[in-house]
């Protein structure tokens, strides 16, 4: 048998960590960077822009995304960005009942992470 390389090793041990109790579960709640890094960025703006913010505002976002599925958060978002718009053009998104329910789920989410980051 063939001796395995430290970075065969590793390769080769992947696909097992992968399988952990708790990994895939993990990786089902994980929202990408890129919104991430706008969460955070928009709530140190709005509270200050500390170390103590930068970690508060990151396990914010932690605790978000194991509340509810990033699709859901990107939809509460873009009801809310979109919500913004004057008139017409925007009751369609503040007063549906799909813009209403997943808004406040979003809310609720917040909540709980402001009552446990902050």
């Amino acid at each position: 048998m063939k001796k395995r390389t430290g970075m065969q090793a590793i390769l080769f041990s992947l696909p097992a960590i992968l399988l952990l109790p708790g990994a895939s579960a993990q990786a089902a709640n994980s929202y990408p960077t890129v919104a991430v890094a706008d969460y955070v960025l928009g709530c140190m703006i709005a509270n200050g822009q500390t170390r103590e913010t930068l970690e508060r505002c990151s396990c914010s976002i932690d605790v978000i995304s194991t509340i509810i599925p990033y699709e859901e958060y990107e939809a509460a978002e873009t009801f809310q960005r979109m919500g913004q718009l004057p008139g017409e053009k925007g009751v369609i998104f503040r007063q549906t009942a799909p813009a209403r329910n997943t808004t406040a789920n979003l809310r609720r989410a917040q909540a709980e992470a402001d009552m446990r980051c902050f």
